[in-house]
């Protein structure tokens, strides 16, 4: 279990003013970072000899550790504490990670502890000069929406990687139920070994659909991360055909989620 937590009080208005001074020294420094392994780091990792797969995982593994910096960065700077549980069962051969999506660091916070992990991510990130290096070398999968896109997952899968995925396609909105898209239990049943749920809860929340970055809550953000019991696909699978089964398993973890995210 990763920890990093302390008790979380209302704060002063010195107090506020530093979390917003930190909260946008944590965008600077992802955007600058997105930079540095675009320009320097990643083209260094590049003249490594070593095969496709090996320099890939280099990429990853780099992104990783960028990420992780920058998570203890917003936990010293005091924008949030964490509570990672069950993090050790994250970053198995062929496992698709399921979770919600409450805010836009939560994929930060998974990357950051998956040292080589695959990632369906936005299409506008392969546009965007902060980050289109970085995916691009990692050969993460673009959500275009595209029944390729689906194959390509489940190739993944079936390679051995580890696949993180946000069935939602976007962040959820304050105070609303996650609503889950059908293809991430498409791509779980056409290729994954093992399907395990992640809940995430952001308290007060922060950095969702709604809010820019400058509108932070009057006390400091908790992020907690709970490692959900695997899901075997053959329990699917064996049922039915794919296309009934893949709206059996969505719906099994719409209710899942609801249940135990207590919405």
């Amino acid at each position: 279990m990763d920890l990093a937590t302390h008790p979380v009080k209302r704060t002063s208005g010195a107090n506020y003013l530093w979390r917003l001074l930190a909260t946008g020294a944590s965008f600077a420094l992802f955007g600058l970072g997105g930079l540095v392994l675009r320009l320097i780091v990643l083209p260094l990792l590049g003249l490594l000899p070593g095969d496709a797969v090996v320099r890939r995982r280099r990429v990853r593994n780099a992104i990783s550790k960028a990420f992780y910096l920058h998570v203890r960065f917003m936990y010293r700077s005091g924008v949030l504490t964490y509570e990672f549980q069950g993090v050790e069962r994250l970053g198995r051969p062929g496992q698709i990670i399921i979770a919600n999506h409450p805010s836009l660091i939560d994929v930060v916070f998974l990357i950051a502890h998956i040292r080589d992990a695959n990632c369906i991510v936005k299409q506008s990130l392969w546009r965007n000069p902060f980050t289109r290096g970085p995916v691009r070398r990692a050969q993460y999968i673009s959500n275009n929406g595209s029944p390729e896109m689906l194959e390509q997952a489940a190739d993944a899968l079936r390679e051995g990687q580890t696949l993180i995925v946000f069935p939602e396609g976007t962040r959820t909105a304050p105070n609303k139920a996650p609503v889950f898209h059908r293809g991430a239990a498409a791509i779980a049943l056409r290729g994954a070994s093992a399907i395990t749920p992640v809940f995430i809860t952001v308290q007060p929340t922060t950095l969702t659909k709604a809010e820019p970055w400058h509108r932070i809550p009057e006390r400091r953000v908790r992020v907690t991360l709970r490692v959900g019991q695997d899901i075997s696909p053959d329990t699917f699978n064996a049922s039915a055909p794919l296309p009934i089964a893949s709206r059996r398993l969505n719906e099994h973890l719409h209710q899942l989620f609801l249940r135990e995210l207590s919405l």
